[in-house]
């Protein structure tokens, strides 16, 4: 086990290593600069490039980016708050984001797991119809429109949260958002917790099991479920990152100020070494999250294991 997941992070560090040069590589070939200021003269500019180590060789800046970001030195904001760290810039704004998604992601896997269940239980009948009709709006209504119906509804109209983020209430500022992006793992879990559940309980050995007389709910979270969270493990890590990375419409209703509206205003900017460190925020997060996935692959079914292994 501990050779395949080793592989498995040197894979991932590698991979990382290239997503890294391909982002200096597109913002090195990108119009524009920093320094777009136009009461700035060209010897003031080139002054700022010099300052910055800006006017280096391409692969001058890239060894020397590898390897400040080897220390923990992600660089320093050249205008959205120029020659603040970047690593305090992106810290705050990044924490938001993921507790977001991660509460929604909690909150999406729980109910769609229990939902899919339920509804491969009452196969054919009225919860299994109920069911597949909240999955398809849940998959078909982007996560803003929830959005913008929970702000008017609940945040207006009730006003039982706020609907603007106050960083003095953020359990309430957050909950209106953790439902709305809830609502897209909620209805794709139980979808496939249900497709994936009736073929396992229709399965010879779920079949056997139940013919020894053994309790339904053992049947289920024993035998069933087990083999169930294979493929549901699969769609949890792409839709984990999509909502750590997606929430940035979300984050725009409610006025969150979360990673997803730093970048897009550094990008706005020109804000080189913000871009970087929110993009490689970005895929550390997938990669990691996939990281996981596999390795998971490995704990809940081995033969996977042992097949990667020796191939």
């Amino acid at each position: 086990m501990s050779k395949y997941i080793l592989k498995r992070i040197l894979i991932a560090l590698a991979t990382l290593i290239v997503i890294i040069f391909v982002l200096f590589l597109m913002l090195d070939k990108m119009p524009g600069s920093p320094f777009n200021d136009e009461k700035l003269t060209e010897t003031q500019r080139a002054l700022l490039y010099a300052k910055y180590g800006l006017d280096q060789p391409f692969m001058v800046r890239f060894g020397l980016y590898l390897k400040n970001m080897l220390k923990g030195d992600l660089g320093v904001s050249y205008v959205l708050n120029k020659n603040q760290s970047v690593s305090v810039l992106v810290a705050s704004p990044l924490l938001l984001s993921i507790k977001i998604g991660a509460l929604a992601m909690l909150i999406g896997s729980i109910l769609g797991i229990l939902l899919g269940i339920a509804a491969a239980l009452h196969h054919n009948g009225f919860l299994d119809t109920l069911c597949s009709v909240l999955a398809i709006l849940g998959v078909s209504v982007p996560s803003y429109v929830f959005a913008l119906l929970l702000a008017y509804f609940i945040g207006f109209k009730l006003q039982w949260t706020p609907i603007l983020y106050n960083a003095n209430r953020q359990a309430a500022s957050l909950i209106l958002p953790v439902i709305s992006l809830s609502m897209f793992p909620i209805a794709n879990i139980s979808r496939f917790t249900r497709s994936e559940m009736i073929d396992v309980l229709n399965s010879d050995y779920i079949q056997l099991v139940q013919a020894k007389g053994m309790p339904q709910r053992i049947v289920i979270m024993h035998h069933a479920l087990r083999n169930t969270m294979i493929p549901i493990v699969t769609i949890m890590g792409p839709l984990l990152v999509n909502l750590l990375t997606g929430s940035m419409v979300v984050e725009k209703v409610f006025g969150i100020p979360g990673i997803g509206m730093l970048m897009v205003n550094a990008i706005q900017n020109n804000d080189y070494n913000v871009v970087i460190a929110c993009a490689f925020v970005y895929s550390a997060m997938y990669i990691a999250v996939m990281l996981v996935v596999d390795i998971l692959y490995g704990v809940i079914d081995p033969r996977i294991r042992v097949a990667k292994e020796g191939a």
